[in-house]
């Protein structure tokens, strides 16, 4: 049985418009990243299950981006809505580059990131939250599944199999990162809530991204509110941005590191695991192929993506 979902606004944050200064006061961000780690716990699909977990105060946390996935998964996403004539061609080509560099590179640049995603808001403004779970569900047969890394699903399943409850953490659409849960057949997930009224979206962030220190907030308020003892409990990435989530718990690991987070992994004696096979032989064999596909149908980002044509 599922929890029902929190439906959580934050509408003075949006609708005041205010001058934007050079730099923000650190006590702004630190607020909107407590209000999205808020957002996103209260968002997470937790199931209850026939029978009670193992152990019931141990849990395991995912990334999801070149974690669980190869690439962005807000890029697969845009793809498939591409695709459904969500927006145009043009409004894409500037993202052939970006995500061509993190296919290549693996390595995750916030800003790259940080403006696909916010441009995704922009796309999805008044479309239904129906309309967006149920596109996505098709998305991800089309162009997700194949890209889970065998490697990082089979130590999400040790975790369940040891009776621990698992759950993702990603800067994705939370509807996005339930649909990639429950395929896996996860316990849940923390994902960027994007507002709504009345089943529409509003084209706002409820607090900012899942992102960085907004993790860790998101993985303390469902700590708290599901009796985790964070000592005791996992966290794997692969970026260097996400130290807070990792350093947050007793057990954390590397996966597919990027080089920053395979220096500092290595220093403190975690674990790292790379499930990237061949990885100087595929990036040279799948120039061609992957820019090619980015610049007819890959993610957009950095881009005012429309919403979809009449």
């Amino acid at each position: 049985m599922q929890r029902e979902l929190a439906h959580i606004t934050e509408p003075d944050a949006f609708t005041t418009l205010r001058p934007v200064a050079a730099h923000p006061p650190r006590r702004n961000l630190t607020r909107r990243s407590t209000l999205a780690g808020e957002a996103a716990a209260a968002a997470a699909e937790v199931e209850s299950a026939l029978t009670t977990p193992d152990q019931r105060d141990t849990a395991a946390f995912f990334d999801v981006d070149n974690t669980i996935m190869q690439g962005a998964s807000i890029f697969h996403l845009a793809k498939g809505l591409y695709r459904r004539k969500f927006f145009t061609t043009r409004e894409i080509v500037g993202a052939a580059y970006k995500q061509a560099y993190f296919r290549f590179a693996g390595v995750e640049d916030p800003e790259h990131v940080a403006s696909a995603r916010a441009a995704a808001l922009a796309f999805i403004a008044g479309h239904t939250v129906e309309e967006l779970q149920e596109v996505g569900e098709e998305i991800f047969d089309e162009g997700m599944a194949s890209r889970i890394w065998p490697g990082t699903r089979a130590l999400a399943q040790l975790h369940l199999d040891q009776g621990q409850r698992v759950w993702l953490v990603t800067a994705a659409p939370i509807e996005i990162a339930e649909i990639i849960a429950a395929r896996l057949g996860l316990t849940g997930a923390m994902g960027t809530v994007a507002e709504h009224h009345d089943g529409v979206y509003t084209g706002r962030l409820v607090g900012e991204l899942l992102h960085g220190p907004a993790k860790a907030e998101a993985i303390v308020a469902l700590a708290e509110r599901e009796g985790l003892d964070l000592s005791r409990c996992s966290a794997y990435s692969d970026s260097y941005n996400d130290l807070p989530m990792l350093t947050l718990v007793g057990e954390p690991s590397a996966i597919n590191p990027d080089a920053r987070l395979r220096a500092y992994a290595r220093g403190q004696g975690w674990p790292v695991r790379d499930y990237r096979t061949g990885r100087k032989a595929a990036r040279a064999g799948l120039v061609t192929a992957t820019v090619g596909g980015a610049l007819v149908g890959a993610a957009a980002a950095g881009v005012a993506l429309r919403g979809r044509r009449a």
